[in-house]
C-alpha cells in the first residue's frame, strides 16, 4: 500500500506551513516519514528529504538521533496530551528530554520553557491528571521546543480541545515562531483554523498533494474540487446548510486508476478515469486536476 505518494513541500526558514486534508490522507504519515519513525518491515520511505541542503534520510540512525531530531527537527504528535507518564511530573519529563540530549536542563531551564508556553512555572511540579487539556498540549510544546529546533512539525495539536483553546494553541505557535524565528509545519483537516496561521497551504487527497499556494490565494480561489469541497463543509457563523463532500476517500491499497477523486468529483470527465493529473503550476499555485 502506498501511503503516501510523490508529495513534494518545501518550506522556508521561518514560515509557517499548514498540510490539510481528510483524516486518512497521509498527513501524518508524511509528518512521521519527515522524522524518519517508520522503519521496516512496518513501512520503506523512498526519495529524499533535504533540511538545509543537507540529504537526511541517507544519514545513519545513530547521526540522525544525534544531529536532526528533537534538536533541529521536533515534533508535537497527534494525541500528544496523552504523551506524558502519568506518575512522573511535567517538569521531571521536560528535563529528561535535555538531559538525555546532552542540553543541561535544571528546574531554572525548565521554567523557562514553560513561561514561553505561556503557562505558570508552578506547573513543572503538578502532574499531568492535575493539567487540563490546554494546558498538557502547551506542556508538550515546551518539551518539543526544549532542545531549541529549527523546525517544528505540529501535528493536529489542538485535536479535542475546545475553540477557546484552539485559538489560544495557534496565538501561542504564532508567538514561537515570532520569539524563535522557528518553522512550523502544521497539519490539521481544519481549513478555518489553518486559515488562521499559515502563509502556504498544501491540500492532500488519498496520499497525494493536490494542490498547494499561498494561503490568500488558494483559500480565495481554490481551485481544486477536493479543495472547493472542503471549503464548502467549512462552518461559519452564516452557515445555513452544511454541503459534505458525497462519498469516501478510497482505500490506500485499491486506489482507482487516474485521478483518485474522480468518484467524487463533480467536474469529473472520462479522462479523469484514467490518467492521473500531476501537480503543475496555475498562476502562484499548483494544482493536480484536468480541468487545468
Amino acid at each position: 500500500m502506498r501511503a503516501v505518494e510523490d508529495a513534494d513541500i518545501s518550506m522556508d526558514k521561518g514560515e509557517i506551513v499548514g498540510l490539510a486534508g481528510e483524516s486518512g490522507s497521509g498527513k501524518s504519515t508524511l509528518a512521521l516519514a519527515l522524522m524518519r519513525l517508520l522503519t521496516p518491515p512496518a513501512a520503506t520511505v523512498t526519495g529524499e528529504v533535504k533540511f538545509e541542503g543537507q540529504e537526511i534520510l541517507s544519514l545513519r540512525e545513530e547521526q540522525f538521533r544525534e544531529s536532526y531530531r528533537w534538536k533541529k527537527v521536533a515534533m508535537v504528535f497527534q494525541g500528544s496530551m496523552s504523551g506524558f507518564t502519568p506518575v512522573f511530573t511535567i517538569g521531571s519529563q521536560i528535563e529528561e528530554v535535555m538531559r538525555i540530549q546532552g542540553d543541561g536542563g535544571g528546574d531554572e531551564a525548565v521554567e523557562k520553557l514553560l513561561r514561553m508556553v505561556e503557562l505558570d512555572p508552578s506547573m513543572a511540579k503538578r502532574y499531568p491528571h492535575e493539567l487540563s487539556g490546554g494546558q498538557k498540549q502547551r506542556a508538550f510544546i515546551a518539551m518539543a521546543l526544549s532542545l531549541r529546533p529549527q523546525l517544528l512539525i505540529a501535528d493536529e495539536p489542538t485535536t479535542a480541545l475546545d475553540v477557546i483553546t484552539q485559538a489560544s494553541i495557534m496565538n501561542l505557535l504564532k508567538s514561537v515562531r515570532r520569539e524563535t524565528g522557528i518553522s512550523i509545519l502544521l497539519i490539521t483537516h481544519d481549513l478555518a483554523l489553518i486559515s488562521e496561521i499559515a502563509e502556504r497551504i498544501y491540500i492532500m487527497y488519498a496520499g497525494r498533494i493536490v494542490e498547494g499556494g499561498r494561503s490568500d490565494g488558494l483559500l480565495g480561489h481554490p481551485r481544486h474540487p477536493y479543495t472547493q469541497g472542503l471549503l464548502a463543509s467549512t462552518l461559519t457563523l452564516q452557515t445555513t446548510e452544511i454541503r459534505g463532500i458525497p462519498g469516501v476517500m478510497p482505500d490506500l491499497a485499491r486506489v482507482p486508476q487516474g485521478c483518485s477523486f474522480t468518484p467524487r468529483c463533480p467536474f469529473a470527465m472520462e479522462r479523469c478515469k484514467t490518467e492521473r493529473p500531476e501537480l503543475r503550476g496555475v498562476g502562484e499555485e499548483q494544482v493536480a486536476c484536468w480541468l487545468y
